[in-house]
């Protein structure tokens, strides 16, 4: 069985970052180790949430993992709350990695074109530096232009898109992915640039007119997963992208949904057939 490791927020309600994370990676068969950044009591779209910070107690937690001898095949980084945490992630890189384990980076720090709160540019910066040193990293439109200090445009085609991946690229990373990019009003997907072999992979599927929270976490999670288990960029990004819309369609399909998340639960069969478990 494979095994990886995810650094990332438990929002207690809101179906986003590691209580999205760890059924979708267990569905798709990896044994899956958390380390958990912070504790919200629900994601950051309700007012009054409470927050604790956890970065006190991460460092405990890898140094026993240290000494009971783990290792993964990969690690896979979301929300990170400061500039400890993204060194820690670069302390869990190089404690608990082989020669093959991979170094997946979601930036998981802006959306629509603004900082979440509690994030500056400077955060930017350093996030910028530590995509720099990962495998894969998979940031939206917006974290890509912060990171790389070019302008926003959701609305720039395909060759925006492409010209964003090559600066993304010269951050350092071999892969880097730009996730829900539309080269047209009708489909929703993604793009991959391979830095080494200088090729672009893209994969589309329908763009229903809803969004939704957490949708990002689903499809960074499935995309981590289907690496994991050696499915290859191009089919790992069609079952994230498919997989994703699955579980919008289920939630729409629902008259009772809630806005705060979708029903990604009801969808996992179809995951799990999809990756021929």
């Amino acid at each position: 069985m494979k095994k990886i490791a995810t650094i990332q927020d438990i929002s207690c309600i809101g179906k986003c970052s590691l209580t999205v994370a760890l059924p979708i990676l267990s569905a798709m068969g990896i044994e899956t180790a958390v380390i958990p950044t912070a504790v919200l009591s629900t994601h950051t779209a309700f007012d009054g949430f409470t927050f604790r910070d956890l970065t006190s107690d991460i460092g405990g937690i890898l140094d026993h993992w240290k000494k009971e001898g783990f290792s993964f095949d990969a690690v896979y980084s979301g929300y990170l709350g400061s500039r400890e945490q993204i060194d820690l992630v670069r302390r869990t890189w190089k404690e608990f990695s082989g020669p093959e384990t991979l170094h997946i980076v979601d930036p998981a720090m802006a959306d629509n074109g603004s900082l979440y709160k509690g994030f500056s540019q400077e955060f930017a910066d350093e996030m910028a530096r530590l995509c720099g040193e990962a495998d894969l990293i998979m940031p939206n439109l917006t974290e890509a232009a912060l990171m790389t200090h070019s302008p926003y445009l959701p609305e720039g085609g395909r060759t925006y898109i492409q010209d964003m991946l090559r600066r993304l690229a010269e951050l350092g990373a071999r892969y880097s992915m730009l996730t829900g990019v539309s080269p047209d009003p009708d489909r929703l997907g993604a793009m991959i640039y391979d830095s080494r072999d200088n090729i672009f992979y893209e994969y589309y599927n329908e763009k229903l007119p809803v969004k939704f929270h957490g949708t990002g976490d689903i499809f960074a999670s499935c995309m981590a997963g289907g690496m994991t288990i050696g499915k290859g960029l191009e089919e790992s990004m069609a079952i994230a992208v498919d997989y994703t819309l699955e579980c919008i369609r289920a939630t729409t399909a629902n008259p009772g949904y809630n806005w705060y998340g979708v029903d990604f639960e009801t969808a996992i069969p179809y995951l799990v057939r999809r990756i021929g478990r």
